[in-house]
Formats: structure tokens, C-alpha cells, sequence
């Protein structure tokens, strides 16, 4: 019987889940371990072998593919252990990545931040200076060789950084996107003098329209690449000497997998692929519980992550930002801040109390670890207000000290504002709650929907506690924690449940009317480049999907709005609708009567996303039924738990969610025990077993 295995690294756990045909789910949950995220990897594996009650090599041997979700290329980034990048430019545009368009000193920045123009910097320059040069070459806007390359000038200079000593060369001329052939020249000629050199092409990583932005992307690429490549070869060595027989999938931030043989290649692609697999989770369960507008949410042990799912379809961006550095590459639009378990509580030197974002990890971890840890977080907080079960954490696989979580709240916060350790945890529970709430309701508001037509579904470790607070300052009335799942591990069951996706986009802009072949032109040529890509996967698709989009604005402006184009022949109608649904989308994001058609349309990017589809991806099988037994047949035991400090500590019902079966009802204040996570079912609201295993909680 085969399995799909997803595997899901994060800064303070790692999570697994193995599905077969019938629909059943086996998780597991281990403490990530850096520097090498690979031994928390093996670990998950091998718990999840232990738990199918099978060795290692009869897992692997039966497991179609396995898909991982690494932080291997955005911790690279964030922490500058990068690889040493040379850069090749056209001659007379080095700067270009120093000047930063100016955008260098906003990009990524709060408003209140940028509003500070005095003291906004921009950031450190991702190559320097003695390692851009330049080459002799100049191609015009339309594509034409205006100066041929000189391949001289250009051996001699790629010699320069090879004996600089770079690990690799990101290669960004001036409108290769229109014509790459310079560009892919240059990489032959570097590769005759350093074959086994890592080479990033603009015209292949990001052939979009703005220099700067192209330019980093190239860049940030050609870092990362070889870091993934040296994490990813090994990894699926072991692996396949271990015994998988399917291919080692990697996650990536649009959403959709690649081999990991093809991945470094587009490592650029990868770095969001931790934040995508929940939302991604959380599209596939929506479509069978009938949810067209979802709030997803993951509070792992170090972030708090939130995306959306509107009208049935994850919302995506056309980049992103990371160090005040643009990345020109299609990604879900999930938003993050550092408010998960392990997130640090402190007090400033004006005597206010932060959560966040600071993060103590897995190690040394929370305070209640006993693992030497002395900051105080969510979790220590969770621990004395008696949501956590001191001897049932992670399964009951790892003891926690609420004397240590005591001892640390008191002394790192309660000294500081006057409270006792009970005091200092629902202080930082209200913090923690209020910042989750904010984000959830800056990401549903700011893009323009009314919280009242979404639900929230809530995962991650430390989720399901939380949830209940955030939803209902959120204004939701419903809450879905899918357990069917395993919610604690549910961005794992995410990666799972993906198939291949791949995207190519090229820009050619123009006003319109435009000639319809050219823009059916543009397409054809994506499209075809997808099927190859997806092609060179060397796997079996049930189904190949292409979808299309361009990114069109109104003449006077620099931003554009992704506007869905409709597949098959294009003529003059066909071309007009794309005019007329840009208008639309534009309507839908900044209201009605924005836009200003008599300023006219223009098309600047063309992009086709391409879907594999995999033969064999988990399916979701009803739960048990409960067969009008009542859920009391859960309950474990009573304890004292503090929520809400005008109530107090409450008497509150402790549930075994393995005990609870389809149509099963609670009422609140309930506590729901799961191996790889706690839900809190808050007083005066009911939760209810849906039939897939979620728990439902009414907070109307």
C-alpha cells in the first residue's frame, strides 16, 4: 500500500505526516535541530515508521513521493551564510544594485517605519563592489543587439572573480527578458573555464520588466543555490540508500513542488516553502467542508502565519520582500510575525510588555524544557495557566517543569509590572492573543473582504490554543481546527497534498489595443516552456493544467494588478475581456469607481503557471461515528485553567481526542488533548465533531 510522506522543517519543530490510500494519517513531531535540520528530518521519519508499525526501509520502500517543506534558502538569507556571488552586468549598470531604485530604503518596511525618512536605511548591498563587473554587450527595449557581447572582455573578467574565489555568478543584462541570448552565451563561457560553477540568469530566474528588482532576485538566487544544492543531494541520497522508492519533492513558495534534483535551480523559489504548505492544506479541506473564504493560520514554536483562501483559491503575489531586498517570484501571499510558542517574553526600559519576536527556539526552548532555557515565552505562559499538561506534551513523549515556567515568567516579567507568575502568564497570553488578532485582521481587511464571510482554520502546535481569541476578535463565527489532520502537524499534510507546479512569465509591455497574436504569442511560448520544465521532472502526471495571467495597469501608474486570462485561442474580443477583467480585479482590491479607464491599459507581464497533477495524493475519510454515545466518554479529567482573568481560573473538562467520534458535542471551557497539539474550547461556546475528524467550535 502506497504512502505520500510530507515533511515540514521548522525553527523549532519538525513535522511529518504519512497518508496510504485509504485515507489514513500517521503524524509525528520532533524538535528541529540546527545547524543540520536534516537529523530532525531522519527523526520525524523514523517516528513515523514506528508508528505505522513498520522499519524504516518497508516505509520508504512503499512511499510514492515524499515533499518537504525546507528553511534551508530563507536561512541562509536572513543569517548572510550565503554563497560568495560575482555578478556580470552590462557595462555602465553596476550601480544599479547599489542605487537600490531608492526602494532600497522603504521595501518591507511598516508604514510608521518609512514614515521615519530620517532614519530609514537601506540595507547592505547583496554583492560587493570588487566582485559586480561588467561586460562589454547592449541589447535595445525591442530585443535587438545593439552591441554584440565581446567575449574577450567577458573571458577575462569572468577569470577576475573566478580567482576572487566566488561560489557562484548571477548573470543580469540590460532587456535579456526580450532577448536572452547574451546572457546564456555568458554562461557558456563561464562554465568553459569553471564547469561545475553555479550560474543564475535573469533571463531564466526572473525575465520581468525593472532592473533592480531582476537584478536581486538573479542574485539571491545564485546565494542560495549552492547552499541547497549541498543540503538537498545529500539528504536524497540517504534517503533513496535507506530505501524510497519515489522522488524527494521540495516545496515551494507558489504553492507547488519541484524535484529536488530540480530545485536548486530555482532555489530563489523555495524560500517561502515553510509558510506555504498550511494555506495550501488548508485549500484542499476547505473544497471538501464547503469553505469558499478561509483565514488560515499557524502558530508554530517560532512565527505566527496568516494567508487567505479566497473564493476557494489561495491569494498570491507576483514577489515578495526579505531584507529589504525584492524577489521577483510568484508566491501565496502569507503574512508572518514572530508571536509562535517559543516567542520571547520580555519588559522594556519603558515598562511594556513584548512577546516576540525573538524566539528561544528548540534549544535551548521555553523555560519549562528544563533544557537550560531562562526566557520566558507563549509556551511557559500555556504551561501555568493550565491550557498544557505538563506530562502530556508532544504526546506525553516530553515533561514540562511548571515550576521553571513559574520561575521565569516571574522573574523576567512579573517583577518588572508587579505581578505573580499567574499574573505574568495571562499578561503575556493577552499580548500574545492581541498581536495574532492584528495580523489576522490586517491581512482579511486590508485586502478588502469582510471577516464575517470567512471562517478561520486553525493549526500548528500552539494554534489550536490560541485560536479562539484571535478568531473571535476577528468577528468569525466559526473555527475549524482540523484534528482529521492532525492539526498540530497540518502544514505537513499541506506538502502532502500538493502536486507539481512550475511558472514562467516573461514581460513585453504595451498599450492597448494590441495585436492579438502577440499576446497569443507570449502565452504559446509560456506555455510551452511550463510543459518542458514539467516535462524534465521525469514524473507520471495524471493531468498537465496551465493557467494564465498578465499583470496590467492603468497608463499613469508603476504597479500592476495579476488579471486572469482565459486558456484557448485569442482574438480581438478575447484581448478586450482582458482590459475589462483587470478592472474588475482592480475594483475588487481598491473599490468601486477607482479606476480611470480613459487613461487606457497597459499589459506589462505574461505569466502561465503549470500543474502537475500526481496519480496519488491523501484522500480524507470520515471519522467514526459516534453512534449517539456521548462525548463524555472522553473526558480524561478536571483541571483549574485560567482564560479569561475576570473569570478566573475555571473548572474545565479535559477531553482524549482519540476518544471522540463524529457528531460528538462539547461545551465549553473544554480542553482537548491531542498528541501533537491542545485545543482550547473557550467558555459559553459549543465545539462539534464534524464528519472528518475536525473540531468545529460555534463562537457566533
Amino acid at each position: 500500500m502506497p504512502y505520500v510522506i510530507g515533511i515540514d522543517v521548522g525553527g523549532t519543530f519538525t513535522d511529518g505526516i504519512a497518508a496510504d490510500e485509504t485515507g489514513t494519517v500517521i503524524a509525528a513531531k520532533a524538535p528541529s535541530t540546527p545547524p543540520d535540520f536534516s537529523v530532525g528530518f531522519e527523526n520525524v521519519i523514523d517516528q513515523l515508521a514506528e508508528r505505522a508499525g513498520r522499519t524504516v526501509r518497508e516505509l520508504l520502500a512503499d512511499t510514492a513521493y515524499l515533499a518537504h517543506g525546507t528553511t534551508a534558502a530563507l536561512n541562509a538569507l536572513v543569517t548572510g551564510n550565503v554563497a560568495r556571488v560575482g555578478f556580470l552586468t552590462t557595462r555602465g549598470h553596476r550601480d544599479s544594485i547599489y542605487i537600490m531604485n531608492v526602494e532600497g530604503r522603504y521595501l518591507g518596511l511598516p508604514p510608521h517605519e518609512v514614515q521615519d525618512t530620517l532614519n530609514t536605511r537601506k540595507p547592505d548591498p547583496l554583492v560587493p563592489k570588487r566582485l559586480a563587473r561588467e561586460v562589454t554587450e547592449r541589447v535595445d527595449r525591442s530585443g535587438n543587439v545593439v552591441v554584440r557581447l565581446d567575449e574577450d572582455d567577458a573571458r577575462a573578467t569572468i577569470a577576475e572573480l573566478i580567482a576572487e574565489g566566488v561560489d557562484a555568478i548571477a548573470v543580469s543584462l540590460l532587456w535579456s527578458f526580450r532577448n536572452p541570448g547574451h546572457e546564456k552565451r555568458l554562461k557558456a563561457l563561464i562554465h568553459e573555464q569553471a564547469p561545475g560553477m553555479y550560474v543564475s540568469l535573469s533571463s531564466e530566474i526572473s525575465p520581468r520588466i525593472r532592473e533592480f528588482a531582476r537584478n536581486a532576485t538573479t542574485i539571491m538566487n545564485a546565494q542560495v543555490g549552492p547552499a541547497l544544492r549541498r543540503y538537498l543531494e545529500p539528504l536524497e541520497s540517504r534517503l533513496k540508500a535507506k530505501g524510497l522508492a519515489g522522488p524527494l519533492l521540495v516545496m515551494q513558495g507558489s504553492g507547488g513542488t519541484v524535484t529536488a534534483r530540480h530545485a536548486p535551480e530555482i532555489a530563489i523559489t523555495t524560500v517561502g516553502s515553510v509558510l506555504t504548505g498550511g494555506v495550501t492544506g488548508a485549500a484542499r479541506l476547505a473544497e471538501q467542508l464547503g469553505h469558499r473564504n478561509v483565514v488560515s493560520t499557524d502558530v508554530g514554536g517560532t512565527t505566527f502565519l496568516a494567508g487567505l483562501i479566497v473564493d476557494g483559491e489561495p491569494e498570491a503575489t507576483t514577489g515578495s520582500v526579505l531584507n529589504q531586498h525584492p524577489i521577483n517570484t510568484p508566491t501565496l501571499r502569507v503574512h508572518a510575525i514572530g508571536s509562535g510558542g517559543g516567542a520571547i517574553a520580555s519588559v522594556d526600559s519603558g515598562g511594556n510588555l513584548r512577546v516576540g519576536p525573538g524566539s528561544a527556539g528548540a534549544w535551548p526552548g521555553p523555560a519549562a524544557y528544563g533544557q537550560g532555557g531562562l526566557d520566558p515565552t507563549v509556551t511557559d505562559a500555556d504551561l501555568v495557566l493550565g491550557i498544557l499538561n505538563p506530562d502530556n506534551f508532544l504526546g506525553g513523549r516530553k515533561t514540562l517543569s511548571p515550576e521553571l515556567a513559574a520561575k521565569a515568567l516571574t522573574e523576567r516579567v512579573g517583577r518588572h509590572l508587579g505581578l505573580d507568575a499567574e499574573g505574568a502568564a495571562a499578561a503575556v497570553f493577552t499580548v500574545q492573543n492581541s498581536q495574532t488578532a492584528d495580523l489576522a485582521r490586517k491581512v482579511v481587511v486590508e485586502a478588502g473582504h469582510d471577516p464575517r464571510d470567512f471562517a478561520v482554520y486553525a493549526f500548528g502546535g500552539a494554534g489550536p490554543m490560541h485560536a479562539f481569541a484571535y478568531a473571535a476578535e476577528l468577528g468569525v463565527s466559526e473555527l475549524v481546527v482540523p484534528l482529521g489532520h492532525s492539526a498540530g502537524v497540518f502544514s505537513a499534510y499541506g506538502l502532502a497534498a500538493t502536486n507539481i507546479v512550475v511558472s514562467a512569465e516573461l514581460s513585453d509591455p504595451a498599450v492597448l489595443p494590441i495585436d492579438p497574436a502577440r499576446v497569443q504569442g507570449n502565452f504559446d511560448r509560456l506555455e510551452a516552456r511550463v510543459r518542458d520544465v514539467l516535462a524534465a521532472q521525469n514524473l507520471d502526471f495524471v493531468e498537465v493544467r496551465v493557467r494564465r495571467e498578465v499583470d496590467a495597469r492603468y497608463t499613469p501608474q508603476l504597479a500592476e494588478v495579476p488579471t486572469r486570462v482565459p486558456g484557448g485561442p485569442l482574438d480581438e474580443a478575447a484581448v478586450d475581456r482582458i482590459a475589462d477583467d483587470f478592472e474588475s480585479a482592480y475594483a475588487a482590491r481598491f473599490g468601486e469607481g477607482s479606476g480611470y479607464r480613459e487613461a487606457g491599459v497597459q499589459l506589462i507581464t505574461y505569466r502561465v503557471h503549470g500543474t502537475g497533477i500526481l496519480p496519488f495524493t491523501p484522500t480524507i475519510p470520515h471519522a467514526p461515528a459516534a453512534d449517539g454515545s456521548s462525548s463524555d466518554v472522553a473526558i480524561t479529567g478536571r483541571r483549574p485553567v485560567l482564560l479569561d482573568l475576570q473569570r478566573g481560573r475555571q473548572d474545565t473538562a479535559i477531553y482524549d481526542y482519540r476518544r471522540l467520534r463524529a457528531g460528538h458535542v462539547l461545551t465549553g471551557p473544554a480542553i482537548v488533548e491531542v498528541p501533537t497539539t491542545t485545543v482550547v474550547v473557550p467558555a459559553e461556546t459549543t465545539a462539534r465533531v464534524d464528519h472528518l475528524g475536525n473540531l468545529v467550535i460555534d463562537l457566533a
